[in-house]
């Protein structure tokens, strides 16, 4: 069983940094190990797929250039962040406008798994999709052993 440190103002940031957010008021936040952080605007969904010889990360980013994506490893954690574009807020004549969808900076951290190969790990973007494979290290790798009989 974890012992977890119980923080009841924890609580309260979060619900600050909510109301920062939809406010329009981008203030930075501090993270769990204390350091102040920048809150990301939006938050792309990812799919994580096992395969037998490697790990896929599929992460919707429609609306971000290829070169505004940033795929970093550090001490076995695969970083993914980028920017998209603010939308056009272009009123109409009558004054009324509709927008939902948010730019903004993204920013998302995953941790690897000891049989993950970070040195060979590589991305892709492709109609608004990113794609991270992750090789497993070959020594990982399950094989079958054929039983002789003897």
């Amino acid at each position: 069983m974890n012992i977890t440190r119980f923080e009841p103002w924890n609580l309260f940031d979060i619900l600050q940094c909510d109301f920062d957010r939809l406010s329009g008021n981008r203030q930075s936040y501090v993270g769990d190990n204390g350091n102040s952080k920048a809150a990301p605007d939006w938050v792309p969904a990812v799919d994580i797929v096992e395969e037998k010889d490697r790990f896929m990360l599929r992460a919707d980013a429609p609306g971000v250039k290829p070169e505004d994506i940033e795929v970093n490893m550090e001490n076995e954690v695969l970083t993914i962040a980028g920017q998209r574009s603010e939308a056009q807020n272009e009123a109409l004549d009558d004054g009324m406008r509709r927008v939902e969808r948010i730019g903004g900076r993204f920013y998302r951290r995953f941790s690897l798994p000891d049989t993950a190969n970070s040195d060979e790990v590589s991305a892709t973007s492709r109609d608004g999709v990113l794609e991270v494979s992750i090789p497993k290290r070959p020594a990982i790798l399950p094989r079958k052993i054929i039983v002789e009989a003897t």
